[in-house]
């Protein structure tokens, strides 16, 4: 891990200047379904399972077809609800979730679909506000930290951004949800945890925010952005530092034990006062 790029991001934690982008990483350390797991589901549903040549077929692209051939995507999240979820007891004991919620950031973005960010909070007894859609973003109570299901929320439908052209309407750039996002993006730091970095939406992402502060003219003033990698890629490293991104990573045997230990360095870094001379 790069020392200086460390103690730059700890210097911001403490100054909750910092949003975080949390990703399915986070939720799989505690149990959750694989994307396969969905995949087989609507393909039993959709009798689609005797078809296993058609292995092309991403998650997205069957509920697409799904929500076509049956007018709607609710049975589909009715079942998500269920399944793709975990004991509320394995949230509260992870360790993981539990630094997070210690480390008070003041914007937590997601693309889970999950409530286990929120039970975190619940469980610590820290209050938040969840936003999920346009009505939310209005009636947000000020001073709290926010929860943003930036790809919506299973208590919403409407706000889910799972079908293909739920994606492909995003890339635009200009739901109300990307306004806030670009506006909450802007004079902070950002740190991507628990994102595969070959998932092109979250690399559209990146490549977004290089963009709209390429278009002002004042990208001298950008904070740094982070992104947390389980393991070395120097590949990934070049192309993302063209945008303007920093690659951290830690050894360990597996995504969620490495995550652990990073999340554990930085809270000792912020508790112990790391990175304060670069304030």
């Amino acid at each position: 891990m790069i020392v200086a790029s460390f103690e730059e991001l700890a210097a911001a934690v403490r100054d909750r200047r910092v949003l975080l982008f949390a990703g399915a990483g986070l939720s799989m350390s505690v149990g959750l379904p694989s994307w396969h797991e969905l995949i087989d589901h609507m393909k039993r549903e959709l009798g689609l399972e005797d078809m296993p040549h058609q292995s092309g077929w991403s998650y997205q692209t069957l509920s697409e077809y799904y929500r076509l051939k049956n007018g709607s995507i609710g049975p589909l999240r009715s079942w998500m609800d269920r399944t793709w979820s975990v004991c509320s007891d394995k949230v509260r004991e992870s360790e993981i979730h539990e630094i997070i919620v210690d480390l008070d950031f003041p914007l937590v973005y997601t693309t889970n679909y999950d409530n286990n960010l929120e039970i975190a909070y619940q469980a610590h007894a820290r209050e938040f506000v969840k936003v999920a859609n346009t009505s939310d973003i209005v009636n947000a109570e000020r001073g709290l930290p926010q929860i943003i299901k930036f790809h919506g929320d299973f208590d919403d439908d409407e706000s889910l951004v799972l079908a293909e052209t739920d994606y492909f309407r995003r890339l635009a750039f200009d739901s109300p949800l990307d306004i806030k996002f670009k506006a909450d993006a802007m004079g902070r730091t950002l740190l991507f945890l628990g994102y595969s970095m070959s998932d092109l939406n979250i690399r559209m992402l990146l490549y977004r925010l290089w963009q709209m502060w390429q278009e002002s003219g004042r990208e001298r003033d950008r904070p740094p952005s982070f992104v947390f990698s389980p393991k070395q890629d120097p590949v990934q490293q070049m192309v993302l530092s063209q945008w303007g991104i920093r690659v951290l990573h830690e050894t360990a045997d597996d995504p969620s034990a490495a995550t652990l230990k990073f999340l554990r360095r930085l809270r000792d870094a912020v508790r112990n006062g790391v990175g304060a001379e670069l304030k």
